[in-house]
């Protein structure tokens, strides 16, 4: 299920940013939790308190902002289960400050209200390698995730920082997704999608991602050379790039997710014009995600 398929940091009243809920003989697991994650759980029929697994594709506030709610809401309202979170580095410190920013609330509750399950000891983080290649990252008797390092983070910046951002496979007995995350064209992610049934990639309005590349070349015309801009423009997919990694992986759909600027809102760039340009490469099934769509 698409819980949120907006693209970027920007809030939209209409839409939530991006999360997934794979679920799998009724067992569901989150991927990324942007703002309205929380409140897209409750409205679906996956509910927030049955999360006990989150993989998160990056670290941008987008794919994260609804965590520290999605766990407070989780502890508040009787959740006393583990709930694990997988990710790339950074991923084990994001789960321990969310817990840290929880302890007002649960100090209040232990005093007032006799609670008695220990927050400490109920969410738990994980960083997983971003490798070259596809590596395991989890597994349990129902999932199968293998991950890979995508193209979301240029080397330039890699040089100055240990984040990374990863695609991620989810493979069922009877089904495989795979989760590009967000990502210029990617190698890498044709290696982990090859066969997949469900490639749910990343999408930019390509008048849009021009527009960035002339104010990433004004800004380092400025003295600015890494602006937002060239983030921007040198980072994310145009339908073109989704339809040429999903053609090169051989996947049987293409869902298109994290929509820059969206079918939806006074920006839209038409449902059309995504799928025809996914369709310049990719010959095979392209759905233009919305949120709460069941898949």
């Amino acid at each position: 299920m698409l819980l949120g398929t907006r693209g970027g940091p920007g809030i939209d009243p209409t839409r939530a940013q991006t999360a997934s809920a794979v679920v799998v003989d009724g067992r569901a697991y989150l991927v990324d939790c942007g703002y309205g994650t929380v409140r897209q759980l409750a409205a679906s029929n996956v509910g927030y308190l049955q999360v006990s697994t989150i993989f998160f594709t990056h670290l941008h506030d987008d794919h994260t902002g609804d965590l520290p709610a999605l766990l407070s809401y989780q502890w508040t309202n009787g959740k006393t289960t583990a709930t694990d979170a997988y990710g790339p580095y950074g991923t084990q410190q994001l789960i321990t400050a969310v817990v840290s920013l929880l302890q007002i609330n649960v100090q209040i509750r232990t005093a007032d209200e006799g609670r008695t399950v220990n927050v400490d000891q109920q969410f738990h983080g994980h960083d997983v390698p971003a490798k070259t290649e596809p590596a395991a990252v989890f597994k349990d008797d129902r999932l199968t995730v293998t991950a890979i390092e995508n193209a979301h983070f240029p080397e330039r910046s890699k040089a100055r920082m240990p984040y990374r951002s990863l695609a991620l496979r989810m493979q069922t007995r009877e089904r495989s997704i795979v989760f590009c995350g967000d990502t210029a064209y990617s190698p890498n992610v044709v290696k982990l999608a090859r066969g997949a049934d469900l490639f749910v990639c990343e999408v930019m309005d390509p008048s849009v991602l021009e527009q960035m590349r002339r104010r990433a070349q004004e800004a380092a015309a400025q003295g600015n050379e890494n602006n937002i801009w060239r983030h921007v423009a040198e980072t994310h997919s145009s339908p073109q790039d989704v339809g040429r990694m999903a053609a090169e992986a051989g996947v049987k759909s293409v869902v298109l997710n994290h929509q820059v600027p969206g079918p939806a809102g006074a920006l839209a760039y038409p449902v059309t014009a995504f799928i025809e340009g996914v369709r310049k490469e990719f010959d095979g099934e392209v759905i233009v995600g919305q949120d709460l769509m069941v898949l």
